[in-house]
């Protein structure tokens, strides 16, 4: 049976916004690790700046069944 919560990337911010007609590549800011709700399908906040400290969470969400 696959864990309730498991770690994915937080979704990226725009570092700018392209402008209409341009045809650019739109840098990405990297902002850490959400939880995923594999149940509830939906991300959880807080959004996690390190793996370890998402990896440490997601692990007591699973033993502890909170939801």
């Amino acid at each position: 049976m696959r864990p309730r919560f498991v770690i994915v990337p937080a979704v990226p911010t725009d570092k700018r916004s392209p402008v209409r007609g341009v045809h650019c590549a739109v840098e990405a800011i990297f902002i850490g690790f959400d939880l995923y709700d594999t149940v509830e399908k939906l991300r959880l906040a807080p959004t996690f700046n390190r793996r370890a400290d998402a990896e440490a969470e997601c692990l007591r969400r699973n033993q502890t069944g909170i939801g």
